[in-house]
């Protein structure tokens, strides 16, 4: 005998966990199932952001997500806001602060504290959540569908995909949603790492000589030799590569544009906002108002000490010398390492340490105002599996929210 339920929800994580309190919320006597793989769900919330959860940011828009139609994304993120997820958090009990870049954590700075509220809620609204019930396959059945688990069979009016992505997959983000939806009928948009830090070629020496170094800068990459995309925030050099935001945040553009076969390189600037035109000026103004300073300390004015002398020694600048007699190719040598310091990043670290997955479920074929398949009629996908990544900052995080609020609300009309 196989259990039936009108909604069945295939994923215990923060998408499937919100379209189900949402569903519910909207319709109390539609009865809901949460299945999950995992015998303890919500793991990828119970690490994220250190630990501690970065649930949203002040501001979110489309600007913040690669991916899909913009058009699409800003749909789905003002039917749910930030400044709405921010009061949902308040009402169950998990109040939230600001950090830099407008970041909102919890204000016990616990993760768990997070994932405990939504599961108080999926109960108190009646929901029910399987855990240790792996979902091996999804079809259509009559006027439902059929949904063969690990522990059984079960029928449902609709099915909710919330499986996530593939980043992380010691949380059980494995991709096993991508072939369930793509044996139903819809496209998936080939999928990549997104915010993974970035492998440095070992032969270069820079990054070795500085890890462990922080600092503010712009990163630009390059397709077929023109800058397409700049990107700042706070870079981390390590012993293998790169890290910290703005290093992730462009993980997913150079990922994308080996998956499509284009040229691609990394420079970065560690003077954000300043050109080479811009700093070879500034050098030769300096040399003229302080002629008597030395190129180590104009360099160390302006980026971390160990740094300034990394990126003199690497071009065979020597710190002592005087700006007055800085010669016009070192003085450029200088500008253009200030300005456009090559990154020759071989790959990324992998799903392994991947916070997101680009690519996904083909946004065309959602109903943004429900987040209905135009595929496949009762079927919803939400979160992650969608062609929809966003930057560091909360921003992954809101799209659950969001995505889950707009199919729980069109899922308490299913059948009506």
């Amino acid at each position: 005998m196989r259990e039936a339920n009108d909604i069945v929800v295939v994923g215990g994580g923060a998408a499937g966990l919100a379209t189900a309190i949402f569903a519910r919320r909207a319709s109390a006597d539609r009865r809901v199932v949460v299945l999950d793989g995992a015998k303890k769900p919500g793991a990828k919330i119970l690490i994220s952001g250190g630990s501690r959860c970065n649930v949203t940011n002040v501001e979110v828009t489309e600007r913040d997500f690669w991916g899909g139609r913009a058009t699409i994304v800003r749909r789905v993120l003002r039917a749910f806001g930030a400044d709405v997820t921010a009061a949902f958090f308040q009402e169950l009990g998990v109040p939230l602060h600001e950090e830099s870049g407008g970041k909102l954590f919890p204000d016990s700075n616990k993760s768990r504290d997070v994932l405990d509220a939504l599961l108080r809620e999926l109960h108190a609204r009646g929901a029910t959540l399987q855990a240790d019930h792996r979902v091996l396959e999804v079809t259509t059945d009559g006027d439902g569908f059929r949904i063969v688990t690990s522990r059984g069979e079960r029928r449902a009016r609709a099915v909710v995909l919330a499986t996530g992505g593939q980043s992380l997959p010691k949380t059980g983000s494995d991709g096993a949603g991508f072939a369930i939806a793509r044996r139903l009928g819809h496209t998936i948009v080939p999928t990549t790492p997104a915010l993974a830090p970035l492998v440095l070629d070992p032969e270069a020496s820079f990054h070795r000589s500085v890890s462990g170094v922080s600092h503010e800068a712009e990163i630009a990459i390059w397709m077929d030799g023109a800058v397409c995309t700049r990107l700042r925030g706070a870079l981390l050099w390590t012993h293998f590569g790169i890290s910290g935001p703005v290093a992730m945040n462009a993980s997913r553009h150079w990922l994308r544009a080996q998956l499509e076969g284009r040229r691609v390189a990394l420079t970065v600037s560690f003077c954000p906002g300043q050109s080479f035109d811009a700093l070879d000026e500034t050098l030769v103004n300096a040399a003229t108002i302080a002629p008597k300073s030395t190129v180590q300390a104009f360099t160390a004015a302006r980026v971390p000490a160990s740094i300034a002398a990394a990126l003199l020694a690497q071009n065979a600048i020597d710190a002592r010398t005087t700006l007055a007699h800085l010669s016009r190719d070192a003085r450029r040598t200088l500008a253009r390492a200030l300005a456009e310091w090559p990154l020759p990043v071989t790959v990324t670290r992998g799903y392994a340490f991947a916070e997101a997955t680009a690519g996904g479920v083909a946004l065309e074929e959602i109903d943004p105002s429900t987040m209905q398949s135009r595929v496949v009629p009762g079927l919803f996908i939400v979160g992650e599996m969608l062609d929809v990544d966003g930057r560091i900052g909360g921003f992954n995080f809101q799209w659950a929210w969001s995505t889950g609020y707009v199919a729980g609300r069109a899922l308490a009309r299913v059948g009506t």
